[in-house]
C-alpha cells in the first residue's frame, strides 16, 4: 500500500509516504522525509478514518473522509521545477544585501528558496561554517566579532538555472572573500570529535526518491526530532555539528546516496545551550573520539561594507 499527502496550502507537491500498514481496522502513516505519522481507525463501511497525525510534538485529531466527486477539490498543478544550473558554471551572486539584523527579530535560518538565498539573525561564523562545511571549533584565529555581530543576507544568482548544493555554497565562499574580505589557510589538528558509524544491525535508512541533485531537508520539528529529506550522510552530519552537538561530526558510515529518516533524541546533552537528548537511531550510532580534522586558520577577515 502507498499514499500520497498534499499541504493544501504548498501547492501540488506530494509527499510520498514511506510505510502504509492495515492491521484490522487500524491505519498507519508514515512519513519519514518530515517526521511525520497517522493513526486511525477505518469505519465499517470503509468511508472515513478516525485518527490523529503526530509531528514533533503531541498527536492531533486528524479524521479523514472518502471523497466523492461532489466534496473532491482540484489538486494543483506541482510548482514548475527550474532548469538545474549547468554543471560547468561558476557562478556569483548577482545581487547580494547584507545588513546587520534587527535584535528585535526573533529566530534565525539559513535558507534557500527557488533562486533566493537568505539568512536571519546569523553570525559571521555561521555562514563560514555553512559555507566550508565546518563546526565552529574548527575556525581558529579569528576576532570574537564574527560570533557576536549578527546579520541578514539576501542574495541571488547570475546565471541562469537552479544551483545545486555545492553551487550555492560556491557562491558564498566568493561573497564571504569580496564583502568580508575573508582569507585563510588551512590544517590540521586533533580534535575531539563525533564519529558517525552503523549500527551493529547494520543500515535500515529508506532510500530517497527526491533529486538526486536536489537540496537537503533538514528542519527541527522542536528538540529531540530531526527528520531528514533527501540528505546524504555528510548533509546530516553537517546539521548535527552546526546546530546540535558541541564538537565536529565525522561521517564514518561509508553510506553512499541520499535517505529519508528521522532521528530522534533520548538523554540529556547539549543542542546549542538550549537542553535536548543524546541521538538514538537503530541504524546509525555516534561515539566520541579523538582525531586529526581540518581547520580553517583565519589569516584575516573584516565587517562588511557596501551593497
Amino acid at each position: 500500500m502507498k499514499a500520497l499527502l498534499y499541504r493544501a496550502d504548498q501547492g501540488g507537491q506530494g509527499m510520498p509516504s514511506s510505510t502504509v500498514t492495515l492491521q484490522g481496522s487500524t491505519v498507519r502513516i508514515a512519513v519519514a522525509g518530515i517526521g511525520g505519522t497517522f493513526e486511525g481507525k477505518l469505519s465499517a463501511d470503509g468511508n472515513s478514518i478516525a485518527g490523529a497525525w503526530t509531528q514533533g510534538g503531541g498527536p492531533s485529531p486528524l479524521n479523514l473522509t472518502r471523497a466523492t466527486a461532489e466534496t473532491a477539490w482540484p489538486i494543483s498543478d506541482p510548482p514548475v521545477r527550474l532548469k538545474p544550473m549547468a554543471a560547468a558554471a561558476n557562478p556569483v551572486f548577482e545581487v547580494a544585501t547584507i545588513k546587520p539584523s534587527n535584535p528585535d527579530t526573533p529566530g534565525k535560518a539559513i535558507q534557500v528558496r527557488g533562486r533566493h538565498f537568505y539568512n536571519l539573525n546569523t553570525f559571521l561564523s555561521d555562514l563560514i561554517t555553512f559555507a566550508y562545511g565546518l563546526h565552529p571549533k574548527q575556525i581558529v584565529g579569528a576576532p570574537a566579532w564574527i560570533e557576536n555581530d549578527k546579520y541578514d543576507l539576501s542574495a541571488q544568482p547570475e546565471a541562469e538555472g537552479q544551483p545545486n548544493d555545492k553551487q550555492w555554497k560556491a557562491m558564498l565562499q566568493k561573497l564571504l572573500t569580496d564583502r568580508f574580505n575573508l582569507t585563510f589557510h588551512r590544517d590540521k589538528k586533533e580534535l575531539s570529535v563525533y564519529a558517525i558509524t552503523v549500527a551493529k544491525a547494520g543500515p535500515k535508512l529508506t532510500k530517497s526518491e527526491g533529486d538526486p541533485n536536489g537540496l537537503p531537508g533538514l528542519f527541527f520539528r522542536g528538540l529531540g526530532v530531526l527528520p531528514a529529506r533527501n540528505a546524504t550522510m555528510a548533509d546530516f552530519a553537517g546539521v548535527m555539528q552546526a546546530a546540535v552537538l558541541d564538537r565536529p561530526v565525522v561521517d564514518q558510515t561509508g553510506l553512499q546516496g541520499r535517505f529519508d529518516f528521522t532521528l530522534t533524541w533520548t538523554h540529556e546533552f547539549q543542542f546549542g545551550g538550549l537542553g535536548a537528548r543524546a541521538p538514538a537511531q537503530p541504524t546509525i550510532r555516534m561515539r566520541p573520539r579523538m582525531a586529526p580534522a581540518g581547520v580553517l586558520v583565519i589569516d584575516r577577515v573584516e565587517k562588511p561594507f557596501g551593497n
